[in-house]
Formats: structure tokens, sequence, C-alpha cells
């Protein structure tokens, strides 16, 4: 039996400034890009229906070509990557 509960930290009381909200979106992107990369290293290539047995899948394209449910999944892992960083008190500065 499987007695893992999900526990992840609340930060809904975290607002991310409008600079961070791109930053957000770039992390997405790049959060993309890795996992596609690693599939692809793997052997999988793109399908338009998900198919483990013969390895493939219809999000190895391009972020910017993704449905936006698929953005939105990357979208959500990295805004609520950024909220924790700064709710354990790290500080995120722009380049100038």
């Amino acid at each position: 039996m499987n007695r893992y509960q999900p526990d992840p930290k609340d930060t809904s009381h975290i607002a991310l400034p409008k600079e961070i909200v791109a930053l957000a979106e770039k992390l997405a992107e790049n959060a993309h890009d890795v996992w596609a990369k690693q599939r692809m290293s793997e052997g999988w290539t793109y399908g338009p229906e998900r198919d483990d047995g013969e390895k493939k899948h219809p999000c190895l394209i391009p972020y910017r070509d993704l449905p936006e449910s698929e953005k939105e999944y990357d979208r959500k892992a990295s805004m609520e990557t950024l909220k924790l960083i700064l709710s354990e008190g790290y500080r995120i500065v722009a380049p100038e």
C-alpha cells in the first residue's frame, strides 16, 4: 500500500513581481526543452498520440507550438518553484 502523501509548501501567499513572471515563462520553456531532450536521448520521437511501446509522444515539439494546456503544466511548475525560492528568503535579482 502506498502511504505517500504529497505535502508541497504552501506558497499561496507569495505574489510574484511581473519581472519574475516573465522569468517563469523562460523557465517553463527550458523545462520543456530539458524534458524533450531527455526523451529524445532515450529514443522517443514525435507522434500524434502517445505510444509508450513505440516511444512516440505528441509533445515532442517546440514549446511555442504546444497547446496552452501543456504550456500551463510547465508554467505552474516554474512559478511554484520561484515562489518557493522567495518563500525561503532568497532574492532573485534581475541583471542590470
